[in-house]
């Protein structure tokens, strides 16, 4: 192992009055979150870049104890270094450390007593400018062995705040509510999942179904919905009907599942005379944040379409480019994804990949750039695609990620979101309004973030939910 993975001590016979030793770190929103997760300490001066802005010092701060800890590291891993005992620091705060400051910790030995082996140093923290931002004193007891051993490798750990839901809530409130038929709201997680979307003032719903029902599911959830209208119908099938009704009469511009299977309520979505149909293909789309990948990925469709065609993949294209769009991507990287980035006639999906993207040569898809077939690795991997000697606007920057199929999709997306810590938003494209699907095993945060995109696409007026007719 190099030296510079070995840490060695020195014995309180080795060290000698001026001896000093430091380290330098820059100042990062991670490191601040981390200290805040393992300390506890929330405090918003440090977390809430809009509460800091109003504080006395202007701007997100550091941790005052987060100087003291490298101080902590330069005794703990150098000077005296492995088997230093901690016995006392005094630090005096004399600077704010703010987001983007390189901190400098030096330790000077200013004084020794050989009874108990208690070594005194002068500890200073100055920033990138030189000003001092600490100073204190710690008394330590040095060790007597000597010691030289491999550095521990510290974990990997993947920070998931959250940014690209709140961003998307953010974008999405403002205006006024968009009317919303909830279709056969018969449970307390619907009922739920409507009054949070109302609190933040996404939607004002329309529920549609039993009123017994309704009445009770909103008991059992404690939601008060005596302000909310309610339309009865007998059962869910014509809950599915009445509140596309809804939307054909202009009453509704979104419609949101409610308790009812999904096939119900598509059911009465892709009816030829009474539903919603539009010229484009039905299709889902799952918009995700992945903790650690740079930007949102569109997952489709996961949902609705089992094995489509490769017409019907254009249409999924074209939808899920129109998405994109409207959360601000210009011109989206669209990767067609299969199990190999080679065209095999064995495959398919590799196959489609190539005509789709003859397609967007020819201009029969645009408002995107294509590419495929790509694998999974080489699509939002830069890394992997070099590796594999893939030159591609698209390949390692893929925002829409287009599946071979419903299950690879569906597996896809969930495994993001349960073992990749994804938040995700789900809506269905293609009709004449967004349809919200939500589920119980949904958070607050997909509940939320799924009636945002619906509520954007709706403001929006988009191909990929054009409206009803004049």
């Amino acid at each position: 192992m190099a030296d510079e993975a070995m840490l060695e001590n020195r014995t309180f016979d080795e060290i000698a009055i001026g001896d000093s030793a430091s380290l330098s770190r820059t100042l990062g929103q991670r490191d601040i979150q981390l200290f805040a997760l393992a300390s506890g300490d929330v405090n918003p001066a440090h977390l809430d870049p809009d509460f800091a802005a109003s504080d006395m010092f202007h701007r997100v701060i550091a941790h005052g104890l987060w100087g003291g800890g490298l101080i902590s590291a330069v005794l703990g891993t150098q000077l005296p270094g492995p088997g230093t005992i901690y016995l006392d620091q005094s630090l005096r705060f004399l600077r704010p450390v703010g987001l983007g400051d390189t901190i400098t910790a030096r330790v000077t030995v200013k004084e020794k007593k050989p009874d108990h082996r208690i070594v005194i140093l002068d500890c200073r923290c100055t920033n990138q400018k030189g000003e001092e931002v600490i100073a204190g004193d710690a008394v330590v007891k040095a060790p007597v062995e000597k010691v030289r051993r491999p550095a521990v490798a510290l974990p990997d750990i993947l920070l998931s705040d959250h940014d690209g839901y709140h961003r998307l809530l953010k974008a999405a409130q403002g205006g006024d509510p968009i009317p919303t038929a909830i279709a056969h709201p018969c449970s307390a997680a619907a009922i739920i999942a409507v009054v949070e979307a109302v609190e933040a003032g996404l939607i004002a719903p329309i529920l549609v179904g039993p009123a017994p029902r309704i009445r009770s599911a909103a008991q059992e959830a404690g939601a008060d919905i005596s302000a909310l209208r309610i339309v009865p119908a007998p059962h869910s099938h014509a809950a599915a009907a009445q509140a596309v009704a809804l939307i054909r009469s202009g009453e509704a511009r979104l419609l949101m599942k409610g308790s009812l299977h999904t096939d119900e309520l598509m059911g009465a979505v892709v009816a030829r005379e009474t539903g919603l149909r539009t010229e484009r293909r039905v299709s889902h789309a799952y918009l995700m944040d992945v903790p650690g990948h740079p930007a949102p990925l569109v997952i489709t469709d996961a949902a609705i379409n089992i094995a489509p065609g490769l017409e019907e993949k254009a249409d999924i294209i074209r939808n899920a480019i129109d998405l994109a769009h409207v959360i601000g991507i210009e011109c989206p990287r669209i990767a067609i994804l299969s199990a190999v980035e080679t065209i095999n006639p064995s495959i398919a999906s590799t196959l489609d990949a190539a005509a789709l993207c003859k397609m967007a040569d020819r201009g029969q898809i645009a408002g995107g750039l294509l590419d495929g077939p790509l694998a999974f690795d080489n699509a939002i991997s830069e890394a992997a695609a070099r590796e594999k000697g893939i030159v591609s606007p698209v390949a390692g920057k893929a925002e829409i990620l287009v599946v071979p199929n419903l299950e690879a999709g569906n597996m896809l997306a969930k495994q993001l979101t349960f073992l990749g810590g994804a938040d995700a938003a789900g809506i269905v494209l293609g009709a004449r309004v967004p349809i919200i699907l939500t589920s119980r095993a949904d958070s607050l945060r997909t509940r939320l973030a799924s009636c945002a995109v619906a509520t954007l696409l709706a403001r929006a007026g988009t191909r990929a939910a054009p409206g009803l007719p004049a």
